[in-house]
């Protein structure tokens, strides 16, 4: 297989910082981890760009179609899962409503309250970004078998899992 950056990395470091404990094993996996993460937001950064929206639009609208009411969320609900002010939430929702990616309505049960929806033309603008974004993750993904797929898939399921352990 051939050298990558990381290789190099691991090569440079491991003899520098004899005082500190150096796994190049561990090292290997997590440079690997980042420099992929690394790839794909700028995949994403470049598909966001392509079909015109900017990162935050995108994010916001990710947000609201991955949820278990897909397209549908009151702005406090997408605020806490994007980690936002409400009153950045307000801006950002002001924008999207404005470029008529999003609409806000009143609350069935209680109109004094507002629900955010993601308009036909909304979800047409990420549908084109999520397309674009997939083509790079389908791109990586086809350097492996699929049974190297399925075992990579295991494997980071379980670093996952005891990250979100430890973040308890």
């Amino acid at each position: 297989m051939a050298e990558d950056w990381t290789d190099r990395h691991v090569a440079r470091w491991k003899d520098h910082w004899l005082d500190l404990a150096f796994d190049e094993a561990v090292e290997g996996v997590f440079v690997r981890v980042n420099r992929i993460d690394r790839y794909l937001r700028r995949a994403k950064q470049r598909a966001v760009a392509e079909v015109g929206l900017t990162d935050f639009e995108y994010d916001t609208l990710h947000v609201l179609m991955i949820r278990d009411t897909p397209g549908s969320a009151s702005p406090t609900e997408l605020a806490t899962e994007l980690g936002v002010s409400g009153a950045g939430m307000t801006g950002r929702l002001d924008g999207l409503e404005k470029a008529g990616w999003i609409r806000r309505i009143p609350a069935v049960d209680d109109r004094r309250r507002v629900i955010v929806e993601v308009t036909k033309a909304g979800m047409t603008i990420w549908r084109r970004a999520m397309e674009l974004r997939g083509r790079a993750e389908d791109d990586l993904a086809e350097a492996l078998t699929e049974r190297e797929l399925a075992t990579l898939n295991r494997l980071l399921k379980k670093v996952t899992v005891r990250s979100e352990e430890r973040e308890r």
